[in-house]
């Protein structure tokens, strides 16, 4: 087995590629060693100590390590720990179903108005198709929070998680997709 990398705009995160599934829908952030603990591979990379985040996606593994962590001494002991894992098949996470999982509770919900929903289906419509996989080609990943009084909230995570692009890519790049399809768009801000 062969792991790629590729850099990401944030130069504290690398994304690591398997050549293989790693999560079959959606993607899941670790931010801490706490939330790690629902996971094997995830506990394990935190326990390099260098790691300040991790981010399964699709078909790639985005880490980020501590200020002033030197990738040439952590990316060898982050690929030998991810040839581990794929090599083995070890799980993902802990538990084989949901009811163990406790998933960290967002920062706020902005939430919609009800009378918006033709304008929020168009929102997550173009989030999903044309965003988050371009954002997923950086090593991060974009949810959508809630749409009021014209504001689009989105949350960055992974290599976008505090990127020093993270909101030019907000203002410059989906603010003026959102606005250009979706007129009733005014604002896109980061959550």
């Amino acid at each position: 087995m062969f792991i790629e990398t590729e850099t990401t705009p944030n130069p504290a995160t690398l994304k690591f590629l398997p050549g293989e599934q790693v999560m079959a829908v959606g993607t899941r952030e670790f931010r801490n060693e706490e939330e790690a603990a629902a996971s094997p591979l995830a506990e394990a990379l935190f326990s390099l100590g260098d790691v300040t985040g991790v981010l399964f996606g699709r078909d790639f593994i985005s880490v980020t390590a501590a200020p002033g962590v030197n990738w040439s001494d952590l990316k060898p002991q982050v690929v030998a720990m991810l040839l581990d894992h794929f090599v083995t098949g070890a799980p993902l996470l802990r538990t084989p179903d949901a009811s163990g999982i406790v998933v960290p509770a967002e920062d706020e919900d902005y939430g919609d108005d009800p009378a918006d929903a033709d304008i929020v289906i168009q929102i997550r419509e173009l989030i999903e198709t044309r965003v988050r996989p371009a954002v997923a080609n950086d090593g991060g990943d974009i949810v959508y929070r809630g749409f009021r009084e014209g504001v689009v909230y989105l949350s960055m995570q992974g290599a976008c998680s505090g990127c020093p692009s993270s909101t030019a890519t907000l203002k410059n790049g989906i603010e003026t997709l959102l606005k250009h399809y979706v007129p009733e768009v005014i604002e896109v801000r980061a959550a």
